[in-house]
């Protein structure tokens, strides 16, 4: 785990920056950020937002009342959110996949379990606080912001990971187990997404066009070449299908699934995640920081290597397009989201954690003590970059929505939050 940093700075550098020009733009020109972020690009009848719903809220704004009866408007919003997103998307799924099938994958065997059962922990224990408190708060808040409560169980890899290294030190085995939760938190944030959020009403017979689709470019462009390999130590077949034709038929297929996606109503920016474990992948994974994947060939690393700058800037315009939140957007939203991550997170993470490393006996890493699954929650309580998506998907544009990630944006305080709790639980880093 040595490239930490590059992977801060490449994935995470570029997203802060959007979100703090977004702020700054939208409490300056409230009216004029907003222009920017429902600009109509294209009416069309296939790709983006209902044009009749985008007509009667912003369609005055922009002069525009007669779309030629056209379906659909491409969005500046939309084609952030929904479209570009999805290679975000996956590039998160393609390290969870390596790291649940490939050999010496994190998640592979026992020695994930006890971090599973505190992903477990970590997701459950936000949604309780989040739910509990909107109760708490009375009938009217719940029924506003119920909602949202997949909000606060999501968990920043990389700035996690960042401060997790801060905290405990690059050789602590809490930083690990750290990075183990936070690849499974993604996991489950993709299934919580595809079926607790769907864009639109179901169409799920759609859905065999992305499912078509991958298998097609499997068969034809993965296992037929290698089967027509076997006995030849040259590989021909699939070599001259990689030097060829490269990744062009899996941008094929991915197009043809996204479109799926969108018109089965699940959200059209999980809509890669099923050509992603078609392609061509290596034989092991070496972990997400690891600097021996810069060294791997192999077409799947390959395709994350060609994305990795488009992303950059994918992020920053996803933090301008969903961090511009007025101020005084502020309110019960903001803090059902905060208290999620800040409460739930470290209390969900410390007692499912204690419950699988005590009573069922499956320990913790060498090294490790039972205090420091809270300081873990407490470094997992980052959620930003996911919670800002689901929360865009979560409300309706309007003050919940704005609240609500005002609290996501907030969860930087977590960062504070876990040095003071290491210190407390006189956490002794090691850099081993």
């Amino acid at each position: 785990m040595y490239r930490v940093w590059n992977f801060v700075t490449n994935y995470s550098l570029l997203l802060i920056i959007g979100a703090l020009l977004a702020l700054i733009w939208a409490n300056s020109d409230p009216h004029g950020y907003h222009h920017f972020v429902e600009y109509p690009l294209w009416f069309n009848d296939w790709v983006g937002v209902d044009a009749k719903a985008w007509i009667a809220s912003y369609g005055e704004d922009f002069h525009t009342g007669d779309t030629a009866s056209r379906l659909r408007v491409l969005t500046a919003h939309f084609l952030v959110n929904d479209i570009l997103m999805a290679f975000f998307f996956a590039i998160a799924a393609k390290e969870v996949w390596e790291a649940v099938i490939l050999k010496n994958g994190s998640l592979r065997g026992r020695k994930a379990a006890t971090p599973l059962f505190a992903t477990a922990g970590g997701m459950l224990g936000p949604v309780t606080v989040y739910l509990g408190l909107a109760t708490l708060l009375g009938s009217d808040v719940y029924d506003a912001a119920a909602n949202g409560w997949a909000i606060p169980t999501a968990t920043d890899i990389a700035f996690s990971y960042l401060v997790g290294r801060i905290v405990f030190g690059a050789g602590h085995p809490a930083v690990r187990f750290l990075l183990l939760l936070a690849i499974a938190d993604d996991a489950a944030g993709l299934i919580i997404l595809a079926i607790f959020y769907p864009s639109g009403a179901l169409a799920l017979e759609w859905l065999m066009l992305s499912l078509g689709a991958a298998i097609g470019v499997f068969v034809l462009f993965n296992w037929l070449p290698r089967t027509l390999d076997r006995g030849d130590q040259l590989r021909r077949k699939s070599t001259w299908v990689r030097n060829h034709l490269s990744f062009w038929p899996y941008l094929i297929a991915a197009c043809l699934s996204w479109y799926g996606f969108q018109e089965s109503g699940l959200h059209p920016a999980l809509g890669l995640l099923p050509i992603v474990p078609t392609i061509p992948h290596a034989d092991r994974a070496f972990g997400i920081f690891s600097e021996a994947e810069q060294y791997l060939t192999d077409l799947l690393n390959h395709i994350e290597h060609l994305l990795k700058h488009p992303v950059e800037i994918i992020l920053f315009f996803f933090g301008m397009m969903n961090a511009g939140v007025e101020f005084s957007a502020i309110g019960a939203p903001t803090w059902l989201v905060f208290a999620g991550l800040i409460i739930g997170k470290p209390t969900g993470i410390l007692l499912f954690g204690w419950f699988a490393a005590g009573p069922l006996k499956l320990g913790l890493p060498r090294g490790m003590r039972m205090i420091d699954l809270l300081v873990i929650g407490c470094v997992a309580a980052i959620g930003f970059t996911v919670s800002l998506f689901i929360a865009s998907v979560a409300f309706e544009p309007g003050p919940v929505q704005d609240a609500a990630k005002m609290g996501a944006l907030f969860s930087f305080a977590a960062a504070i939050i876990s040095i003071v709790a290491g210190r407390l639980c006189r956490v002794e880093k090691r850099y081993g």
